[in-house]
């Protein structure tokens, strides 16, 4: 399951890739299947070491055509251990309402970034995302999680101070509001609730086929109650403001 786009925001075989809080490696696999040079990065070993497998057992299964790379790391998101100007795109989904000093990542990211390079952002949408707020405690007062919802105007302008020129959003993910309400309203820990387990049923049913009826909902659903918040934005040549 994609939050970012790769039809609104494409890749180039060859393409340097840091996909930043990698977590379970979504993005990072669907960059390697394109063709891309990709560097996974998160701070839990864990993960890290999964994602790591996953690419191992891509290579074998030529899932990857010749020419595309994969390295998966540990690694703090405010200190990362690129040179500057590194990256031509760096992705980074879902991570940065986790972290308290996220200006300090906005700006690690631009640092590796570069200049002309393309950035992805992902965060849970202010709407949504206050109904889970409001339903559960549990759901975001948990070590590591949710410390912060981001309004989409709010986000563009840190990205902007950040020295990025943002030039696309949407939302994504229309269909997993209405199961996170469920898990918040019965207990997050609770997956036996049978609303939960049903909806959770429609989802991986929705996930392997991509039926035309679920997508057609999505897609009618993804401006109204759309989960995640996508933002892209460049790096220019120039820093913001500047004149040759």
């Amino acid at each position: 399951m994609l939050t970012v786009d790769f039809s609104r925001f494409p890749l180039a075989a060859g393409d340097r890739v840091l996909d930043l809080g990698c977590g379970a490696g979504r993005h990072a696999f669907e960059c390697y299947r394109r063709g891309a040079q990709v560097v996974a990065v998160d701070r839990n070993g864990e993960e890290i070491r999964e994602v790591a497998k996953w690419f191992a057992a891509m290579k074998e299964a030529g899932e990857a055509p010749v020419g595309a790379t994969a390295t998966a790391m540990e690694g703090d998101a405010l200190a990362l251990p690129f040179p500057d100007d590194s990256f031509d795109v760096v992705i980074i989904s879902e991570v940065m309402e986790h972290i308290p000093d996220d200006k300090g990542v906005l700006a690690e990211m631009v640092r590796v970034l570069k200049p002309g390079g393309r950035i992805a952002i992902t965060v849970p949408r202010y709407g949504p995302e206050k109904i889970c707020w409001a339903l559960s405690d549990a759901y975001h007062e948990v070590e590591g999680g949710h410390i912060r919802i981001y309004k989409a105007d709010e986000l563009l302008g840190k990205m902007k101070a950040a020295g990025l020129k943002p030039y696309g959003t949407h939302h994504a993910h229309g269909l997993h509001s209405p199961y996170w309400w469920l898990k918040c309203a019965f207990g997050v820990d609770n997956d036996k609730a049978l609303p939960v387990k049903a909806y959770h049923k429609l989802l991986v049913w929705d996930i392997m086929k991509k039926p035309m009826a679920t997508r057609l909902a999505e897609q009618a659903l993804n401006p109204l109650i759309g989960k995640s918040f996508v933002a892209y934005a460049t790096k220019p040549h120039l820093p913001v403001g500047a004149t040759q």
